[in-house]
């Protein structure tokens, strides 16, 4: 049986601090394999709308914890490293938790859909009716 809180896949996230940064929201692509975590992460750069930041995703979950790092790529204006920590709900559909750098920190969650097979099959069946 694999484990639901297995983090790979598509993740829809939000991450909120103090002054002087504004909240932002992102979008996680994550491949997790024998509890080693990569990936990249995309989002808006709300300083210099319509930029977008783009950044590479290296960490590790044992069980509900979490831990990763996010690398913007220097291609952007941004070219720090972020430490996210936080906990994935028994489902694998959720992570709340908390970012650090430097003097700075905030929080972050982390959604993602989950689909079972039958929900699966029958999306399919819907679509070949169409």
């Amino acid at each position: 049986m694999s484990d639901p809180r297995n983090l790979t896949g598509v993740w829809y996230g939000a991450w909120t601090a103090n002054f002087p940064f504004y909240p932002n929201r992102f979008i996680a692509n994550l491949v997790e394999t024998h509890g080693q975590v990569s990936g990249s992460i995309t989002e808006p750069d709300v300083n210099r709308p319509p930029a977008i930041l783009r950044a590479f995703v290296e960490g590790a979950r044992a069980g509900p914890e979490v831990r990763f790092v996010k690398q913007y790529d220097r291609a952007g204006r941004l070219s720090h490293a972020v430490l996210y920590t936080g906990q994935v709900n028994g489902t694998g559909t959720e992570i709340t938790g908390t970012w650090h750098f430097s003097t700075h920190s905030g929080s972050f969650t982390m959604q993602r859909e989950s689909f079972t097979a039958e929900e699966l099959e029958e999306r399919e069946e819907v679509g070949e009716q169409i």
